[in-house]
């Protein structure tokens, strides 16, 4: 009878050597670089304002002139990040689905907001809608006023919002086949159902991430803002704006008190539309 041969030994497992650097490195280089440029500067407002009393710091938060501030700073981005979206979604569909002269052109300048300096955007936007300027001087007639009122600052935050939507929703209609669209057509659908029921649904993840960054942009934005806004208390103050003259009065701890509410609210939107983006997109909710 022939003996078996003894089984081989299993192979040894060498070490994987990445051409790129391991996670190890990489995780520390990106833990560094956060800690140098985000979490310190944010961790210094809040270093400074521990040194307010509690009603001390109530009270640089909660005067009439603050809220008033807050009301203007967060309804207006709301408002023209929602605005952006909805005129956002339009602008990508077009430079995507449509060839037309001077495309290239639109495409270009729907960046401008990103390229060109906020205080010069504040600045073209406040002679354009001055009640001298092209189109205030069109409005006055009909007893609209678009710049030193909340609307002017609405403008602002739309213009500079417009890009995030666009480009976060362009890439996502350009991976859309149109073959699903006339598939629907094909099946009898509607061009509003198909819309409702293939286009918007697709659309939806990227229309809310741009929502998000236009929103965080918004309520941060100053340049573009301090000129058409007029800065007129309770009527037309933003709150950066009221950041920086106390900065200017040598107010440190009001101002970093204010940056620490404006802080602690935009992240607590920031991160409630995220949760609720990741909830209503959930692979478990729908089934999949």
């Amino acid at each position: 009878m022939r003996t078996p041969h003894p089984e081989s030994p299993p192979p040894l497992r060498t070490r994987r050597h990445r051409v790129l650097p391991g996670f190890g490195l990489t995780l520390g280089t990106t833990l560094l670089f956060l800690s140098l440029i985000v979490l310190l500067p944010l961790s210094a407002a809040f270093i400074r304002t521990a040194g307010l009393t509690w009603d001390e710091f109530w009270a640089q938060v909660t005067s009439p002139r603050v809220l008033a501030s807050y009301r203007l700073t967060f309804g207006a981005a709301l408002a023209a990040a929602a605005a952006n979206a909805f005129f956002g979604v339009i602008v990508a569909w077009v430079l995507v689905r449509y060839e037309f002269p001077g495309r290239k052109i639109v495409d270009a300048l729907v960046d401008l907001p990103f390229a060109l300096p906020t205080a010069v955007a504040g600045i073209a936007l406040t002679a354009l809608y001055a009640p001298t300027g092209w189109i205030g001087r069109a409005l006055d007639p009909l007893g609209v006023k678009v710049a030193y009122t909340p609307l002017g600052i609405w403008v602002a935050l739309t213009f500079i919002g417009l890009p995030f939507i666009v480009r976060t929703v362009q890439p996502v209609l350009e991976e859309l086949e149109p073959e699903l669209e006339e598939a629907a057509a094909t099946l009898g659908a509607t061009r509003l159902q198909t819309l409702a029921r293939v286009v918007l649904p697709a659309l939806l993840p990227a229309t809310c991430t741009g929502f998000t960054l236009a929103l965080a942009r918004g309520i941060g934005e100053y340049g573009s803002v301090v000129f058409i806004s007029g800065n007129m208390p309770l009527r037309t103050e933003i709150t950066p704006l009221l950041i920086v003259t106390k900065l200017e009065q040598y107010d440190y701890a009001g101002a970093t008190a204010l940056a620490v509410v404006m802080l602690v609210v935009s992240f607590t939107l920031l991160f409630g539309v995220q949760v609720l983006q990741r909830w209503f997109f959930s692979p478990e909710r729908h089934g999949r």
